[in-house]
């Protein structure tokens, strides 16, 4: 049987990733990600709220993330698609297609490693490389920052996002079973990590 090509490192056309300010999101930008966020769990993504989440949330979420940038406490990676005809563009003719970001470790003992606590895609645009290459944004951004062990964690029914880590480095470490609700519903979590100090 033949082997698996590689995973391709190419975007669509017209999409650039860029790590985010300090200084945060325009207002059209927060507009955006709040979209992404809305839509990914109405229908059912697992990014950490039951309900879709709502401007203000998505707001303080941000700021607070944000407020590590500057310090080496997080970082935030944007995928910004070029106006490419479709509604939603912030009036400059970009739009964001995706965020991810990590935070560092509050535990004093794990100051070296951060967490990578959201990767988030607009659905319209998921295959494309979009999370890859967030991803890849995200694991240079953290090695400039003398990480040493990048952890995340993911819903065991994204079979989608576990190749993709997987074929980053990311190996599981561990697995607990039942452990996210929704709702009656239950779901096994994941947990992976990425050694940059081999890698």
């Amino acid at each position: 049987m033949a082997q698996p090509s590689p995973p391709s490192d190419r975007r669509p056309a017209g999409v650039s990733i860029s790590l985010m300010p300090a200084a945060g999101v325009s207002e059209a930008e927060l507009t955006q990600i709040t979209e992404i966020f809305a839509d990914l769990v109405s229908a059912g993504a697992a990014l950490g709220w039951v309900d879709p989440p709502d401007r203000e949330q998505v707001s303080a979420l941000l700021a607070n993330v944000a407020e590590g940038i500057t310090a080496g406490e997080s970082s935030v990676a944007l995928a910004v698609q070029s106006d490419d005809g479709r509604p939603g563009c912030d009036g400059t003719g970009e739009r964001i297609v995706g965020i991810a970001y990590w935070r560092r470790y509050t535990r004093p003992t794990h100051r070296p490693h951060v967490d990578i606590e959201k990767v988030a895609v607009d659905p319209r645009d998921h295959g494309g490389g979009i999370g890859r290459g967030l991803m890849q944004a995200l694991i240079t951004s953290a090695r400039e920052a003398g990480v040493e062990v990048i952890t995340l964690d993911l819903r065991g029914d994204n079979v989608r996002a576990i190749r993709l880590y997987e074929s980053l480095g990311f190996t599981r470490y561990g697995l607990l079973p039942g452990f996210v609700a929704v709702g009656q519903q239950r779901f096994d979590t994941h947990l992976y990590a990425l050694d940059l100090r081999v890698t």
